[in-house]
């Protein structure tokens, strides 16, 4: 009986670990290829999977809009713009439609839902947009993050976080949607259920990226100013930390959720942290200005965009060695990779998405 229970034990186990299907190639052993570039009317600071057959980019101000693409065959479903009546949702007096200026995205896992970060908003009432370097001090405007209703593609609520909000996650089990505050220094905790901010953190100089374990009950937050990673309790909003090093930008978590990457820009160096054992792991070189980080379905590989090389790079994850480095782009900024497809998509700032294959 005993033996059995064991058993048991070893196969939940093993069930929890992503694992290529039977003829999937698995992605550390795969080579990436160029396939498509999407030009238009866009100016992307990032991109992101919805992991069911969608892929959006977040044009910031330049573009004002959200641009949302069939992730199978490329092709613009749909051009969101970001324009909002505040007064609708309560934030205003003023009858004017305000604009943002979307920054990154984030589904809800139950694919109702894309959650996006503005970094500035303009209109009647805000006169002093914030800027890259920046404290609280500073007195820029807050800001909004949008929810746009996938069955519709509009904007069906608003939620003032702080100024200059960066990166937007949404817990798995749906509970909290997460946003770091570049120049508020904190992190924004919204909960679902009630549609209101619960919790305000203080997290230092230039929070950024943003990882929540597959339970929901931890999220890692990236101090860029800093040299931490801070690991905040999601049941008791308490917070430790991870001594990851100078400048940590982004973050991902392995499928197991035992290791943390995180890119550290200034180095442009890709880190790793085994969350199990507590302690540093590998780091790798990838190119000048390592910024925005994604991994692969099976854990097995990384893809990096290195700002000002104009490269992209995927490294392996089992030594953290580089396997490719390629030309991308002026200004490679934002990279997601998409489950259902295997595509690898990379966000140019001057106005492209290049889309490379892994096979």
């Amino acid at each position: 009986m005993r033996n059995r229970f064991l058993t048991l034990i070893l196969i939940t186990s093993l069930c929890a670990i992503a694992v290529p299907a039977q003829g999937e190639a698995i992605s550390a052993d795969t080579t990436m290829k160029l396939i498509k570039t999407i030009n238009g009317s866009i100016s992307p600071k990032s991109v992101r999977s919805s992991g069911d057959g969608l892929v959006s980019a977040h044009n910031m101000m330049y573009r004002h809009s959200v641009t949302v693409y069939d992730a199978k065959t490329f092709e613009l479903i749909k051009t969101i713009p970001d324009s909002v009546s505040l007064k609708s949702f309560g934030y205003s007096k003023s009858s004017s439609n305000f604009k943002g200026a979307p920054v990154e995205g984030s589904y809800s896992p139950d694919g109702k839902y894309l959650y996006v970060t503005n970094y500035a908003m303009y209109g009647p009432g805000y006169n002093k947009e914030g800027h890259d370097t920046c404290s609280p001090a500073s007195g820029y405007d807050t800001s909004f993050v949008y929810r746009i209703n996938r069955s519709t593609y509009e904007i069906d609520a608003v939620y003032p976080v702080g100024s200059v909000p960066k990166v937007v996650e949404v817990t798995p089990d749906n509970k909290y949607v997460l946003v770091t505050n570049w120049c508020s220094y904190t992190l924004t905790i919204i909960s679902v259920e009630t549609q209101k901010v619960v919790k305000t953190i203080k997290i230092g100089r230039y929070p950024r990226g943003i990882a929540v374990s597959k339970d929901s009950k931890k999220a890692y937050v990236a101090e860029m100013g800093g040299s931490r990673i801070h690991v905040i309790d999601l049941q008791d909003f308490s917070v430790s930390y991870i001594p990851i090093g100078s400048n940590p930008r982004a973050i991902v978590l392995s499928p197991d959720n035992s290791m943390l990457y995180a890119t550290m820009n200034l180095s442009g160096r890709v880190a790793s942290w085994d969350l199990f054992a507590n302690k540093a792991g590998k780091t790798v070189k990838t190119g000048n200005a390592a910024r925005s980080l994604a991994i692969s379905s099976d854990g097995t590989a990384l893809f990096v965009v290195n700002f000002t090389s104009d490269t992209i790079s995927k490294v392996r994850t089992s030594d953290m060695k580089v396997l490719q480095t390629l030309n991308a782009c002026n200004e490679p900024i934002g990279i997601t990779y998409d489950g259902l497809t295997g595509n690898t998509w990379v966000a140019c700032y001057k106005g492209q998405i290049k889309i490379y294959s892994n096979s």
